[in-house]
């Protein structure tokens, strides 16, 4: 989730605000890529597909887990949700080059088909054979993540007997770099994704021209330079950098920080109240669209791969947003409608976040944005949700 929590504490909010507009003119300033195949090479895109707008999601922990499988996907399945997402991480699937573990894979896509619910894959975390440093970020050599993902997207495509992945996520907040290798986040890492993300669209598409490729999400950090770059200005470079035809659509980070749902972007950037910055809230979303639209690229809808709202006392750079178990259903639907009223149809799948692993305690910060508890009791976001869909508040 977003990294600007993280930063907080180091960054004040005016030097943020100081800087936002310099980058925006720099990124708005930048020439295209050129010379380097990108554009030329991306050229081989499928037809893309969309949701209905919206759909709705949940982000599920899984892996490894068939009690937890079993029983969360009989949670998502009463919500009547048609997506969950999951991590599907390369170097558990191949750990050694050409040698693939599909195992656990199997057991994922089909209890996820048995309960009639589509996939979204997740995949990134290179293993220590593709990359030599073992830190999670693109591998030394682009041609092994593409045979990758064409062995995933050809071994679940639809009629497969393991059962189909319906979209695949090309990584995880290359905006960001603890998810792009460590490094400073600039110009050179967005090109740097570019060419990731176009060599894993061709080799999807390849396998499956039905499977629908996403978009890295990118993390709205409220920053530019050094440690991570703002969402709006990282999506203005994958676009000025030929990125257009390698993906169907494009994936987004809702964090909803401490504002209801409906708060613009505008009153979200002038009301210290709600953190000062236009990233910090749920509209965020819109001033995305808005780079599409200007790149010509409206055809094509956003996906929030993860959205949510935390309930966190504990982590200083996450409690100054906490909000009550009770308002985080009641935004988690509010959210909902809202996107049903005013962003149709450009919205498609909306993933909350999330349902979440057996072994997870209060210490991690992913526990908070929860919507049950580890051991499957449910929390109030959880029975919320489920109200709002038997009364129809939710149709």
């Amino acid at each position: 989730m977003p990294f600007s929590t993280r930063l907080r504490a180091a960054c004040h909010r005016t030097l943020v605000l100081a800087i936002a507009p310099l980058a925006l003119a720099f990124s708005q300033a930048g020439p295209a890529l050129q010379g380097d195949g990108v554009s030329a090479a991306a050229r081989t895109s499928g037809p893309f597909r969309t949701a209905v707008s919206p759909e709705m999601g949940m982000h599920l922990f899984i892996w490894g887990d068939a009690v937890a499988t079993a029983r969360d996907l009989e949670r998502v399945g009463a919500l009547r949700f048609t997506w969950q997402k999951s991590l599907f991480q390369w170097r558990y699937i191949e750990p050694a080059r050409g040698l693939f573990v599909w195992d656990e894979a199997d057991r994922v896509v089909k209890a996820s088909a048995a309960a009639g619910i589509k996939v979204i894959a997740r995949v990134d975390y290179p293993p220590q054979w593709a990359r030599a440093d073992g830190v999670n970020g693109p591998p030394d050599r682009l041609e092994d993540f593409g045979a990758f993902v064409f062995a995933l997207a050809d071994r679940y495509r639809p009629g497969s007997p393991h059962g189909s992945i319906a979209a695949i996520e090309m990584w995880n907040e290359p905006n960001l770099y603890r998810d792009w290798g460590g490094v400073r986040i600039g110009w050179r890492t967005a090109a740097e994704y570019v060419r990731l993300l176009c060599t894993g669209h061709r080799a999807a598409k390849r396998a499956n021209p039905e499977v629908i490729t996403i978009t890295a999400a990118l993390t709205p950090t409220g920053v530019f330079g050094g440690p991570a770059v703002d969402d709006v200005i990282f999506l203005s470079w994958l676009y000025d950098l030929g990125a257009r035809p390698c993906f169907d659509v494009v994936g987004a980070h809702g964090v909803g920080f401490k504002a209801p749902p409906w708060i613009s972007p505008q009153e979200l950037a002038e009301n210290p109240e709600w953190g000062g910055h236009a990233s910090f809230g749920l509209r965020r979303v819109e001033q995305l669209r808005e780079v599409m639209e200007r790149y010509e690229d409206a055809e094509k809808q956003i996906w929030l791969t993860e959205f949510g709202w935390t309930s966190d006392p504990i982590t200083p750079t996450f409690s100054w947003y906490r909000v009550t178990e009770q308002e985080k259903g009641e935004y988690i639907v509010a959210a909902f409608r809202w996107a049903r009223e005013h962003w149709r149809p450009w919205i498609g799948v909306m993933v909350v976040w999330n349902m979440p692993a057996r072994d997870w305690r209060e210490s991690r910060e992913e526990y908070w944005w929860s919507i049950t508890n580890p051991d499957g009791s449910t929390r109030p976001a959880y029975e919320r949700l489920l109200d709002a869909r038997r009364n129809g508040e939710l149709p």
